[in-house]
């Protein structure tokens, strides 16, 4: 005769028994792997060039060591800007230009013409003549991405080892959305109350279209207007008329409201035409 723990022991172990051969124990199944990012799209030269100006940030030589004399203190640093197979050195005194080709990473770009205006800074001159020099000699360029809304890098990379750190600055077709339109306008000597009830005080450009024939010959001029928002690069000298050589955008984007006193166009320095004094 079976006594009573016994006879509960004996059916504990059955009931834990039963339960073991009808559900057998399985692992914990391994967590979610992350999948990784997929690389970022490489960087289209073709595309990412024209669509911003390249301001020199620092020089290296072939040994990697810094060099000096490719900036000047109280300027701007020298800008590359490549746009229809033409590369323009700009911050400069004088413009210099050349042609370029792209095949994937290498570049090849041509002899520089250069304009021979003098240059009353010291040591200015000899920076456009370095710049003209070291130009031809570009071979291989490197573009990197800035980290998220950064600006992004370019690396331009000589056959003498040498090699250029540029920053990139979107160009003015890239801000506004457009190629833009190229105009003349004549800067008049003196500057014009805005006659906005926002800046009661603020003076602004006063200014006229000109149009020239294919011989660059003037062949009419607009009426004088007041010039709201000023030129983008241009600094207004009084006692002084100027022709000036602009790009002009509109600051209309579609599906952006735009408001009821914001000039409708913005307007770019390209380049200096004339300069007068005017008593």
């Amino acid at each position: 005769m079976t006594s009573l723990p016994q006879a509960i022991g004996s059916l504990a172990l059955a009931a834990l028994l039963s339960a073991c051969a009808q559900s057998p124990q399985t692992p914990p199944a391994p967590p979610p792997q992350a999948r990784p990012a997929p690389p970022p799209a490489p960087m289209d030269f073709s595309q990412t060039l024209p669509a911003y100006d390249w301001d020199l940030a620092a020089a290296y030589d072939a040994r990697g060591q810094s060099m000096p004399g490719w900036r000047l203190p109280g300027r701007q640093p020298l800008r590359l800007h490549f746009q229809d197979d033409r590369l323009a050195v700009q911050n400069l005194c004088n413009a210099i230009g050349a042609s370029y080709q792209l095949a994937g990473e290498r570049i090849e770009v041509g002899l520089g013409v250069m304009t021979k205006r003098l240059c009353p800074e010291a040591g200015l001159m000899a920076l456009e003549q370095r710049v003209a020099a070291q130009l031809p000699l570009a071979q291989r360029l490197v573009l990197r991405r800035g980290a998220g809304n950064a600006a992004p890098q370019l690396a331009l990379h000589f056959t003498d080892g040498a090699r250029w750190e540029l920053v990139g600055a979107p160009t003015p077709a890239t801000r506004y959305g457009s190629a833009g339109e190229r105009v003349f306008l004549e800067v008049a000597p003196r500057t014009v109350p805005c006659n906005n009830p926002l800046m009661p005080r603020a003076q602004c450009l006063r200014v006229r279209e000109l149009r020239y024939d294919d011989r660059g010959l003037r062949q009419s001029a607009g009426e004088w207007r007041v010039l709201h928002g000023g030129i983008e690069g241009f600094e207004h000298e009084a006692g002084f008329r100027q022709v000036l050589r602009v790009q002009r955008f509109p600051t209309a984007r579609p599906g952006q409201p735009t408001p009821a006193d914001a000039p409708t166009h913005a307007y770019v320095l390209d380049t200096v035409i004339e300069t007068e004094r005017v008593r």
